[in-house]
């Protein structure tokens, strides 16, 4: 509670609030904003805690977990060729549902349809171990996320709720992210919230989590109501992130403090 009214003050502080977006040729990874120990962890992979869920998630690129009796490997072999870029696309358009996906969502698809296997629960490490493997391929891969054109209308959608103020707090993520960003809150610098490093081990959580634990984090941080993990809304808003980090690097597994 004490965060959430430092963030207020903070915004309070620096006056009538623009919610312009930052110029292309100005946007920063979140990497930028750490101290180098933190820098010095994600760049070693064996110092990287990220790494841990990544080899978990191989060893369950090679699992047969339905009644399909098929793994991931049987259909797209090896991930290093198959799976490259792939992170880098997502969210994107699923077409049997017109409606955007993330990965977390497309690997439960195609456990049931493909694997006829019970989906993986949000956040649960066999989820999050998988999606942190398949990430782990696109590292250094270019965003290309929202160059599909059908993906316009979600992506605006994603964009209005970014901009939107809600909450007790009245704010949105613009406010922190676009208009106040390299200020420091609560010793913690405010990055530009580019999401190029997901899944990522935050030291905060002690863990790996998705990037919509952290957008659930923030909205409940504001004191709004959070939407459902894979809802409509986290989706969107999810692919506006991607979309406005286009032509950045992947990371993941990043380290974030």
């Amino acid at each position: 509670m004490r965060r959430v009214g430092a963030i207020a003050a903070a915004l309070l502080m620096a006056g009538a609030v623009a919610a312009a977006e930052i110029p292309q040729a100005e946007r920063r990874s979140g990497y930028d904003f750490m101290k180098p120990d933190t820098k010095a962890m994600q760049d070693e992979d064996t110092a990287n805690p990220g790494m841990l869920w990544v080899l978990d998630g191989e060893a369950l690129w090679k699992r047969k977990p339905g009644t399909a009796n098929k793994a991931c490997a049987d259909c797209h072999d090896d991930a290093r060729t198959s799976m490259k870029g792939v992170a880098a696309r997502y969210p994107a358009l699923d077409k049997a549902t017109g409606r955007p996906v993330d990965l977390e969502q497309r690997i439960n698809s195609c456990r049931s349809n493909h694997q006829q296997a019970t989906p993986l629960p949000f956040e649960s490490r066999e989820l999050l171990a998988l999606t942190a493997f398949v990430a782990r391929q696109s590292q250094g891969v270019r965003i290309e996320t929202g160059a599909d054109p059908q993906l316009a209308p979600f992506i605006a959608k994603g964009r209005e709720l970014y901009m939107q103020r809600q909450g007790q707090l009245n704010l949105g993520c613009a406010n922190c992210h676009d208009d106040n960003w390299d200020k420091r809150l609560a010793g913690s610098a405010i990055t530009q919230g580019h999401p190029t490093g997901y899944p990522l081990y935050r030291l905060e959580w002690q863990s790996l989590g998705s990037l919509q634990r952290r957008l659930r984090a923030c909205i409940t941080g504001i004191r709004a109501q959070a939407y459902d993990y894979g809802a409509p809304e986290l989706v969107e808003l999810e692919l506006y992130l991607m979309s406005r980090a286009r032509g950045m690097p992947m990371e993941a597994p990043a380290v974030r403090p």
